[in-house]
Protein backbone atom coordinates (compact mmCIF):
# COMPACT_ATOMS: atom_id res chain seq x y z
CA UNK A 1 0.00 0.00 0.00
CA UNK A 2 2.93 2.39 0.64
CA UNK A 3 3.67 2.72 -3.07
CA UNK A 4 0.10 3.51 -4.10
CA UNK A 5 0.10 7.17 -3.02
CA UNK A 6 2.80 7.69 -5.64
CA UNK A 7 0.03 7.39 -8.23
CA UNK A 8 -1.13 10.91 -7.36
CA UNK A 9 2.23 12.43 -8.32
CA UNK A 10 1.61 12.37 -12.11
CA UNK A 11 -1.79 13.97 -11.55
CA UNK A 12 -0.33 16.75 -9.42
CA UNK A 13 2.29 17.39 -12.10
CA UNK A 14 -0.29 17.46 -14.92
CA UNK A 15 -2.63 19.72 -12.97
CA UNK A 16 0.25 22.05 -12.24
CA UNK A 17 1.01 22.33 -15.94
CA UNK A 18 -2.64 22.90 -16.71
CA UNK A 19 -3.08 25.85 -14.36
CA UNK A 20 0.36 27.35 -14.98
CA UNK A 21 0.22 30.29 -17.38
CA UNK A 22 1.51 29.24 -20.76
CA UNK A 23 3.89 32.18 -20.95
CA UNK A 24 5.79 30.81 -17.97
CA UNK A 25 6.22 27.51 -19.76
CA UNK A 26 7.58 29.00 -22.94
CA UNK A 27 11.27 29.80 -23.22
CA UNK A 28 10.83 32.62 -25.70
CA UNK A 29 11.55 36.32 -25.26
CA UNK A 30 7.97 37.40 -24.57
CA UNK A 31 6.99 37.28 -20.90
CA UNK A 32 3.99 38.54 -18.92
CA UNK A 33 4.50 41.64 -16.80
CA UNK A 34 1.35 42.62 -14.88
CA UNK A 35 -1.28 43.08 -17.62
CA UNK A 36 1.28 43.55 -20.39
CA UNK A 37 3.49 41.31 -22.47
CA UNK A 38 7.09 42.42 -22.58
CA UNK A 39 9.47 41.47 -25.37
CA UNK A 40 13.17 41.68 -24.52
CA UNK A 41 15.63 42.23 -27.35
CA UNK A 42 18.99 42.37 -25.67
CA UNK A 43 18.64 45.24 -23.22
CA UNK A 44 15.78 46.77 -25.26
CA UNK A 45 12.24 46.26 -24.02
CA UNK A 46 8.86 46.83 -25.63
CA UNK A 47 5.21 46.11 -24.91
CA UNK A 48 4.21 43.37 -27.35
CA UNK A 49 0.66 42.60 -28.47
CA UNK A 50 -1.22 41.04 -31.37
CA UNK A 51 -4.67 42.03 -32.63
CA UNK A 52 -7.16 40.31 -34.93
CA UNK A 53 -9.20 43.42 -35.72
CA UNK A 54 -11.51 41.84 -38.29
CA UNK A 55 -12.65 38.94 -36.13
CA UNK A 56 -11.74 39.86 -32.52
CA UNK A 57 -11.99 43.63 -32.46
CA UNK A 58 -9.81 45.25 -29.82
CA UNK A 59 -8.91 42.04 -28.00
CA UNK A 60 -5.18 41.84 -27.31
CA UNK A 61 -3.14 38.64 -27.45
CA UNK A 62 0.25 38.18 -25.95
CA UNK A 63 1.48 35.33 -28.13
CA UNK A 64 -1.02 32.72 -29.33
CA UNK A 65 -3.68 33.80 -31.81
CA UNK A 66 -7.04 31.98 -31.46
CA UNK A 67 -7.88 32.06 -35.16
CA UNK A 68 -6.77 32.94 -38.66
CA UNK A 69 -7.22 36.33 -40.28
CA UNK A 70 -5.27 39.55 -40.65
CA UNK A 71 -3.07 39.93 -37.58
CA UNK A 72 -1.61 43.23 -36.41
CA UNK A 73 1.68 42.91 -34.56
CA UNK A 74 2.46 45.86 -32.31
CA UNK A 75 5.53 46.76 -30.26
CA UNK A 76 5.23 49.87 -28.11
CA UNK A 77 8.75 50.86 -27.16
CA UNK A 78 9.57 50.86 -23.48
CA UNK A 79 13.18 51.65 -24.36
CA UNK A 80 13.30 54.87 -26.42
CA UNK A 81 16.36 53.63 -28.31
CA UNK A 82 14.22 51.16 -30.25
CA UNK A 83 12.82 54.06 -32.23
CA UNK A 84 16.30 54.86 -33.53
CA UNK A 85 17.45 51.44 -34.73
CA UNK A 86 16.23 49.33 -37.67
CA UNK A 87 13.94 46.51 -36.55
CA UNK A 88 13.92 43.30 -38.59
CA UNK A 89 10.83 41.14 -38.08
CA UNK A 90 10.35 37.63 -39.41
CA UNK A 91 7.87 34.83 -38.76
CA UNK A 92 8.80 31.25 -39.63
CA UNK A 93 7.00 27.95 -39.42
CA UNK A 94 8.13 26.16 -36.29
CA UNK A 95 10.06 23.18 -37.65
CA UNK A 96 12.21 22.77 -34.53
CA UNK A 97 9.92 20.22 -32.89
CA UNK A 98 10.28 22.14 -29.61
CA UNK A 99 6.88 23.82 -29.62
CA UNK A 100 6.53 26.55 -26.98
CA UNK A 101 10.00 25.69 -25.68
CA UNK A 102 11.72 26.90 -28.85
CA UNK A 103 14.65 29.21 -28.12
CA UNK A 104 17.13 31.17 -30.23
CA UNK A 105 19.62 28.30 -30.37
CA UNK A 106 16.96 26.06 -31.93
CA UNK A 107 16.24 28.65 -34.61
CA UNK A 108 19.95 29.07 -35.34
CA UNK A 109 20.16 25.34 -36.14
CA UNK A 110 17.73 25.72 -39.07
CA UNK A 111 19.77 25.45 -42.28
CA UNK A 112 17.85 27.99 -44.35
CA UNK A 113 15.39 30.37 -42.71
CA UNK A 114 14.03 31.50 -46.05
CA UNK A 115 12.72 27.99 -46.73
CA UNK A 116 10.49 28.12 -43.64
CA UNK A 117 9.72 31.85 -43.61
CA UNK A 118 6.07 32.85 -43.67
CA UNK A 119 6.83 36.56 -43.98
CA UNK A 120 9.81 38.87 -43.53
CA UNK A 121 9.76 42.59 -42.81
CA UNK A 122 13.29 43.88 -43.58
CA UNK A 123 15.09 46.06 -41.06
CA UNK A 124 13.35 49.44 -40.96
CA UNK A 125 13.25 52.29 -38.48
CA UNK A 126 9.78 52.98 -37.08
CA UNK A 127 10.29 55.96 -34.74
CA UNK A 128 7.22 55.81 -32.50
CA UNK A 129 5.77 52.31 -32.48
CA UNK A 130 6.40 49.19 -34.54
CA UNK A 131 3.38 47.81 -36.39
CA UNK A 132 3.02 45.17 -39.05
CA UNK A 133 -0.05 43.54 -40.61
CA UNK A 134 -0.09 40.05 -42.04
CA UNK A 135 -3.01 37.86 -43.19
CA UNK A 136 -2.68 34.50 -41.44
CA UNK A 137 -4.45 32.03 -43.70
CA UNK A 138 -3.17 28.89 -42.02
CA UNK A 139 -3.15 27.44 -38.56
CA UNK A 140 -0.12 25.90 -36.93
CA UNK A 141 3.00 26.57 -34.90
CA UNK A 142 5.22 29.53 -35.73
CA UNK A 143 8.18 31.44 -34.34
CA UNK A 144 8.53 35.21 -34.38
CA UNK A 145 12.07 36.57 -34.72
CA UNK A 146 12.88 40.20 -33.89
CA UNK A 147 16.39 41.47 -34.62
CA UNK A 148 17.92 44.89 -34.02
CA UNK A 149 21.45 46.18 -34.64
CA UNK A 150 23.02 49.10 -32.84
CA UNK A 151 24.35 51.68 -35.24
CA UNK A 152 27.32 52.75 -33.11
CA UNK A 153 28.62 49.35 -31.98
CA UNK A 154 27.19 47.02 -34.64
CA UNK A 155 25.97 44.75 -31.83
CA UNK A 156 23.10 42.49 -32.93
CA UNK A 157 20.30 41.48 -30.55
CA UNK A 158 17.69 38.88 -31.37
CA UNK A 159 14.52 37.80 -29.60
CA UNK A 160 12.40 34.80 -30.53
CA UNK A 161 8.90 33.91 -29.41
CA UNK A 162 7.07 30.71 -30.38
CA UNK A 163 3.31 31.00 -30.85
CA UNK A 164 0.36 29.15 -32.31
CA UNK A 165 -2.41 30.22 -34.65
CA UNK A 166 -5.85 28.66 -34.30
CA UNK A 167 -5.31 26.93 -30.97
CA UNK A 168 -6.85 28.21 -27.75
CA UNK A 169 -5.49 25.51 -25.47
CA UNK A 170 -7.20 22.70 -23.57
CA UNK A 171 -10.25 23.98 -21.65
CA UNK A 172 -9.62 24.11 -17.92
CA UNK A 173 -12.88 22.24 -17.23
CA UNK A 174 -11.54 19.26 -19.14
CA UNK A 175 -8.50 19.15 -16.86
CA UNK A 176 -10.80 19.07 -13.82
CA UNK A 177 -12.81 16.19 -15.28
CA UNK A 178 -9.64 14.23 -16.02
CA UNK A 179 -8.35 15.04 -12.54
CA UNK A 180 -11.59 13.91 -10.87
CA UNK A 181 -11.56 10.62 -12.77
CA UNK A 182 -7.91 10.05 -11.89
CA UNK A 183 -8.50 10.76 -8.19
CA UNK A 184 -11.47 8.41 -8.12
CA UNK A 185 -9.48 5.61 -9.75
CA UNK A 186 -6.61 6.28 -7.36
CA UNK A 187 -9.00 6.05 -4.39
CA UNK A 188 -10.43 2.76 -5.62
CA UNK A 189 -6.93 1.40 -6.10
CA UNK A 190 -5.73 2.47 -2.66
CA UNK A 191 -8.70 1.03 -0.76
CA UNK A 192 -8.42 -2.28 -2.60
CA UNK A 193 -11.68 -2.02 -4.57
CA UNK A 194 -9.98 -2.55 -7.92
CA UNK A 195 -8.07 -5.56 -6.59
CA UNK A 196 -11.29 -7.09 -5.21
CA UNK A 197 -13.09 -6.41 -8.49
CA UNK A 198 -10.32 -8.08 -10.48
CA UNK A 199 -10.35 -11.05 -8.08
CA UNK A 200 -14.13 -11.32 -8.45
CA UNK A 201 -13.83 -11.35 -12.25
CA UNK A 202 -11.13 -14.04 -12.08
CA UNK A 203 -13.24 -16.22 -9.77
CA UNK A 204 -16.27 -15.75 -11.99
CA UNK A 205 -14.28 -16.72 -15.06
CA UNK A 206 -13.08 -19.90 -13.30
CA UNK A 207 -16.61 -20.77 -12.22
CA UNK A 208 -18.11 -20.45 -15.71
CA UNK A 209 -16.53 -23.68 -17.10
CA UNK A 210 -17.63 -25.59 -14.01
CA UNK A 211 -21.22 -24.54 -14.54
CA UNK A 212 -21.04 -25.46 -18.21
Amino acid sequence: MSGRPLLVIPFIFILGLAIMPKATLAHGSVTPDADLCIIRIGYYRAHFKIYLPQSRGHNEYCEDIPGTGTATFVMEYEHSGLGNVPIDFRVIRNVTGKGVFTILEDVEEIDNLDDVTLFHYPATIQPDVFTYLFPFNEQGEFVGIVTVQQADTGEIYTAVFPFEVGFAGVPIWLWFIVGAIFLQLNFLWMNGSIARWRKHLAERAEAEPARA
